[in-house]
């Protein structure tokens, strides 16, 4: 069945489904309909968790070798399989086919993607999700939808705002959910679960000094990797959460990545920055990125992501802080230490 993300509660409350896609470019959106369903497999007893990262060396036969394998102490888990830019092709779809088939619902597969082409949307392995459980296709909320969104989202958080609230609030993020999320959470915090007005977005905003994760990577993109780790440590320091900024550094990559992946593939440079939803403030900073950053350079920074993910995580002994810091170093255009120049 194809889902809208607001639809995806209503049918994990209803029956847990063999296998979810969930794709789409809105990291936020997609982070929560992943937690929605971890939850859920959570009340109902499926407390293991296998993360299978998909890249260019990823051996498709650990799928089906995780789909197979029992655990000592549960007779279900989720298995989360992510595709990062490690793409689809003949022999991967055949093996991801298979081990759908082979499902008897005792495990629970959720992949999660970017956002898919229409040619993808209707490839087999996608319709092969489709016959078993769920496909949630993640639309981006363009601007003039975002003020509303702003409402909606202040008015689950207790909270209230009028238009030219929203609307403030809408052009300080460009677009950016997690940024506007961030936003909306340092208001509750100020505020309380009150009314908004312009006024009181305007004097939070001109209040707020300190760094935040999205101030870090404009400093990034643009190269100026010293003050991007002063910020980096700033936030880090003040307690940041670091899954969330970790979440927003994975958006800039994948934006990158799949810039740079099209323009090896001959799509001009303002084309593919188009396709990629870049504000135009902000592409004079991307434009300068994608000239330090090559498509294989972007695509070390997504594996080391998926390795401070796992060290957030507690999933391997790697100190995260100092992983994130090689990475925003990385970013800004510095050799990746202890690392293989790319």
């Amino acid at each position: 069945m194809r889902l809208r993300p607001e639809q995806l509660n209503a049918q994990l409350q209803k029956q847990l489904l063999p296998a979810y896609l969930i794709t789409g470019d809105e990291l936020l959106i997609q982070q929560e309909s992943a937690d929605a369903l971890r939850h859920q497999c959570r009340e109902q007893g499926i407390l293991e968790r296998e993360v299978l990262e998909v890249d260019r060396s990823f051996n498709w036969s650990n799928l089906l070798e995780a789909g197979q394998s029992m655990s000592l102490f549960a007779e279900r888990k989720l298995i989360e399989l992510r595709l990062n830019n490690g793409g689809m092709d003949q022999k991967s779809s055949a093996v991801l086919q298979q081990f759908l088939e082979m499902s008897d619902g005792s495990n629970i597969l959720l992949m999660t993607c970017g956002k898919l082409d229409s040619r993808s949307m209707n490839a087999k392995w996608v319709k092969a999700i489709d016959s078993i459980g769920a496909v949630v296709q993640i639309w981006p909320v363009d601007r003039r939808q975002l003020g509303p969104w702003i409402q909606q989202r202040l008015k689950a958080n207790g909270m209230s705002a009028d238009r030219e609230a929203a609307e403030l609030l809408a052009d300080r993020v460009e677009g950016n959910l997690l940024a506007a999320d961030q936003e909306i959470q340092k208001l509750k915090i100020l505020v309380g679960e009150k009314a908004i007005n312009v006024e009181t977005v305007a004097s939070a905003v001109a209040s707020s000094a300190r760094y935040d994760i999205f101030k870090l990577i404009d400093a990034a993109l643009a190269g100026r990797a010293a003050q991007a780790l002063h910020m980096l440590d700033s936030l880090l320091a003040e307690g940041g959460e670091e899954i969330a900024m970790l979440g927003a550094l994975c958006r800039e990559l994948r934006n990158l990545s799949n810039c740079a992946q099209q323009m090896d593939q001959g799509t001009p440079l303002e084309r593919a920055l188009d396709a990629a939803r870049v504000w135009d403030k902000r592409k004079e900073m991307y434009r300068g990125a994608l000239q330090r950053l090559s498509l294989r350079k972007l695509q070390a920074l997504l594996v080391m992501a998926a390795e401070i993910d796992r060290a957030q995580k507690g999933q391997s002994d790697a100190n995260s802080q100092l992983l994130m810091r090689s990475l925003v170093s990385a970013l800004g255009g510095q050799p990746l230490p202890g690392r293989q120049r790319i």
